[in-house]
């Protein structure tokens, strides 16, 4: 069982993120936050694949303005994703946003960063402070440290700037586009705060790629305890980051969240198309409500008795299939039945 690092608990919105609550999903909208109809509807997408907080780009005032719209046609919790220009983090407090995403040593004279903290510490919105490999501050730049250790120091700045002006309602990424250097920084900077982790590997690539290198880098820190919510960054559909990093928490059991799907990598001994098989069970159940673990396995002889962990599963054979539960069968059907018969008995079993 994983021992979680035990971090102050905020909220943004609904949503608990710290101490012992679950750890979070989030992904970012890509459309033009200016574009309303079409943001909220990517919204409520990622609200449909279990979504927990969304982030937005907030590049000028007039996507700022469009969050006071955004907010009151959708029901999760946004985030504004601001760089550079704190007036447009007062009015997306005053839009009715539920977190920031800003550096406050980003946004100017001390005045522009006191008048953002004031109003984010009456309304209660947390800041979180995002700190990328690949954009830190020229002087840290130059400094003969390894990478993690600058990004470590440029959070720390940050951090001290929000503490010194008595807030505490803070989060904190470190993200790399190399999952080394992310893992380390963000061990490094888990012993250094008590604020919570906003875990991800930026700039991670393409669905494949992506997968792997989120799933390695932040499927280590999660195994060490490190991390309270979780965005799989995807040069990808948004909605894919949902179900990714849903997958990576089913997989260390630190969430249950819908079907956990499980095949064998076939071999000698299968006589099904398991591959074609496999992915229609994944497609055909992938929207059920149950916290369950269904499996699809190549052969008749091994299937049930290596998959016996499984709630339900299928067992392939020579134009006919098993199905089992709990690792015992109880039907042999016809191939092309098996998941039409699969679908009743689950069903059936959660009436």
């Amino acid at each position: 069982m994983i021992k979680r690092r035990i971090s102050k608990e905020i909220v943004i919105g609904n949503v608990k993120i710290g101490g012992n609550n679950p750890i979070s999903v989030q992904s970012m909208c890509n459309t033009d936050t200016r574009d309303i109809e079409a943001t909220c509807r990517q919204i409520k997408e990622l609200e449909e694949q279990g979504c927990e907080i969304v982030r937005l780009a907030v590049l000028n005032m007039e996507a700022a303005n469009a969050i006071k719209e955004i907010v009151r046609k959708t029901s999760v919790p946004l985030v504004a994703d601001i760089h550079f220009d704190y007036k447009l983090a007062i009015q997306c407090i005053n839009n009715g946003i539920n977190a920031l995403r800003l550096n406050p040593g980003n946004i100017g004279k001390r005045e522009n960063v006191e008048a953002v903290v004031k109003l984010a510490k009456q309304q209660q919105i947390p800041i979180r402070i995002g700190v990328n490999a690949g954009s830190l501050e020229k002087e840290l730049q130059e400094e003969d440290i390894p990478l993690y250790e600058k990004m470590v120091k440029s959070a720390m700045k940050h951090i001290q700037i929000l503490e010194d002006l008595d807030f505490d309602l803070i989060k904190v990424s470190l993200k790399s586009s190399d999952v080394m250097t992310t893992i380390d920084a963000y061990c490094s900077i888990a012993e250094k705060i008590p604020y919570p982790l906003h875990l991800g590997v930026t700039e991670a690539g393409t669905l494949r790629g992506g997968l792997i290198k989120s799933a390695a880098g932040i499927g280590t820190l999660l195994a060490e305890g490190i991390g309270d919510t979780i965005r799989v960054s995807l040069t990808e559909s948004p909605a894919e980051e949902v179900t990714a990093g849903f997958e990576i928490l089913k997989c260390l059991g630190l969430r249950k969240h819908g079907v956990n799907f499980v095949s064998c990598p076939t071999c000698g001994r299968t006589r099904i198309d398991l591959i074609s098989l496999a992915k229609k069970v994944e497609e055909r159940f992938k929207d059920l409500p149950y916290p369950i673990t269904i499996a699809t396995m190549g052969c008749a002889v091994n299937g049930p008795g290596e998959a016996k962990h499984a709630d339900f599963g299928i067992a392939g054979g020579v134009n006919e299939g098993l199905i089992f539960k709990k690792g015992e069968i109880i039907a042999k059907v016809p191939e092309d039945e098996l998941l039409e018969k699969l679908e009743e008995i689950i069903r059936k079993s959660y009436k």
